[in-house]
């Protein structure tokens, strides 16, 4: 009996090892959830936008929209979450360009019709600065809010403490990745993840407006992430709690709607 238990344990150790070198292998595929688009493809959308191709350091083609507003008062550079492309991400473009602000919203390295694909946080953000350095040739920063959705609030967090923009917005944000991971996943090893998105950092080196939104019955990036962040940033940031409000549909929510005319103004 006792050797048979012995062999049970070791054929369970031996899957967990072999499913931990598996989560570190296909980090990727379990993180990001692109949808690629055929270089031809001709995006469709009610509103009038300019098509940006910008080159990242190693030279890697990102595909971007910038959607403008009548008598503009600046940009909304928007960051999306993990899955899709701008095929469908452009759409949330209305809500803001009605509030008299441009958008640009751009594909991550392997979405859409942007090249490459992602192999390194790192390497994320480097293209996400260059493509944020392009933005800025047209836009001073006092003219910039920063907005990121799920995913792209990390992202949003680490160009607004390196580039200092008018404002900071977020939605449903994670107060990191291994916290997240933490949170749902307590029995795999955090030191596996190779992404790990610390938002919490970031805001502490940000001293612009920060505002944070997020759903109470959000069920992928849970509440009590921004409460976290609330509580150790305090009064730097303001927290909008939406009642009701799951991980998706959030831009078409009407009081988050209200509150953002209010913060824009």
């Amino acid at each position: 009996m006792k050797k048979i238990l012995l062999n049970i344990l070791k054929v369970a150790a031996g899957l967990y090892i072999a499913m931990c070198i598996l989560l570190y292998i296909f980090q990727e595929k379990l993180i990001f959830f692109p949808h690629k688009l055929k270089k031809d493809h001709t995006f469709q959308f009610v509103q009038e936008f300019e098509e940006l191709n910008i080159k990242t350091q190693d030279g890697t083609s990102i595909n971007g929209l910038l959607f403008r507003a009548d008598s503009s008062k600046g940009l909304i550079f928007y960051l999306h979450g993990n899955a899709g492309s701008l095929d469908g991400w452009g759409k949330v473009a209305e809500t803001y360009t009605g509030m008299q602000y441009d958008v640009f919203i751009f594909d991550y390295r392997g979405f859409g019709k942007s090249e490459g694909q992602i192999n390194g946080q790192e390497q994320i953000f480097r293209d996400n600065q260059a493509v944020y350095d392009e933005l800025k040739k047209r836009y001073s920063k006092d003219k910039i809010i920063v907005l990121g959705y799920s995913i792209g609030t990390g992202l949003a967090a680490k160009i607004a403490a390196e580039n200092n923009p008018r404002m900071l917005i977020l939605q449903a944000p994670y107060y990191s990745m291994t916290d997240i991971m933490e949170h749902r996943y307590p029995f795999v090893p955090t030191g596996l993840l190779r992404y790990t998105f610390a938002t919490n950092m970031y805001l502490k080196a940000c001293n612009m407006p920060m505002y944070i939104f997020h759903g109470n019955t959000d069920g992928v990036i849970y509440h009590g992430s921004s409460l976290k962040l609330k509580d150790e940033l305090k009064e730097r940031v303001t927290l909008i709690t939406l009642n009701g409000q799951g991980h998706n549909g959030m831009t078409d929510n009407p009081d988050y709607r209200a509150e953002l005319r209010r913060i824009l103004k």
